[in-house]
């Protein structure tokens, strides 16, 4: 059985590039991804414990079940517990590892269980639960890429899911949308989730839009992503040094004609 979370506040700052600040009373704990951690006061400590989260007095066998599972999805076996050990309040921020912003869930609204990207969890207070659930359709998965692997956030207090861009939010009403599968942020449990192809076989090879969709049909609430990190990191490697050079020199004439 989950423990009951901390209740912690926060902050988020900045626009573009965010980060969350978070204020810890005396005992509280927060978790976060391994390297998540931006600054913090005097006074909180950290430790990397194996585990989901939930419970950091779980058995051995416990915790290292919930670190393969971590494992699988291609994150640390380990989360970081930052804890105020001090008087007064304290403050921790974290970051996330790429531009875009940050998402505060408060997951009791939500049912108090919410699906994400692997990568979208950045920190939550302690006594979250972090699990990772599969795709149903394991044949599309294993093609399909993004979207395959899914963390799932349970708890009764905050969670904080980053995105790349900007992050629309989009509530589903008996519904029926179809979503590139690295755009997905999170849903809530009340939407049923599959990927499946994008088309006809020229669609899907001279489309441009990938090989599988993510459908996401029913009541809910949905957060997409406008740039996924995958769309980043392809158009730089695109961006060679003859591009770089051409870049630099119309910057260049740019500020000798002003």
């Amino acid at each position: 059985m989950n423990m009951q979370s901390h209740e912690i506040d926060y902050k988020i700052i900045g626009n573009d590039l965010q980060l969350v600040e978070i204020e810890l009373d005396p005992a509280e704990t927060v978790i976060a991804e391994a390297g998540a951690m931006l600054y913090m006061e005097d006074g909180i400590e950290f430790t990397a414990r194996m585990g989901d989260g939930s419970n950091p007095q779980a058995g051995f066998f416990d915790k290292l079940l919930s670190a393969g599972s971590r494992l699988i999805t291609g994150e640390s076996l380990f989360l970081t517990h930052f804890t105020n050990q001090g008087w007064g309040k304290k403050k921790v921020a974290f970051s996330a590892p790429y531009p875009g912003t940050i998402v505060p869930l408060n997951l009791p609204q939500y049912g108090g269980r919410v699906t994400v990207q692997k990568d979208a969890f950045l920190c939550a207070a302690m006594g979250t639960k972090i699990s990772i659930t599969f795709s149903r359709k394991l044949g599309a998965g294993f093609f399909g890429g993004e979207g395959f692997i899914l963390q799932q956030l349970e708890g009764d207090g905050l969670a904080f899911i980053h995105a790349g861009g900007i992050v629309i939010e989009k509530q589903l009403n008996n519904e029926v949308i179809k979503v590139d599968t690295g755009c997905i942020v999170g849903f809530e449990q009340t939407i049923d989730y599959s990927i499946q192809q994008a088309g006809n076989l020229r669609s899907m090879i001279f489309g441009g839009e990938g090989i599988f969709l993510a459908t996401l049909r029913g009541t809910g609430k949905v957060w997409l992503q406008s740039m996924p990190v995958r769309k980043l990191i392809s158009q730089l490697s695109t961006w060679g040094p003859n591009s770089r050079k051409e870049a630099r020199g119309g910057l260049l004439n740019s500020l000798l004609e002003s």
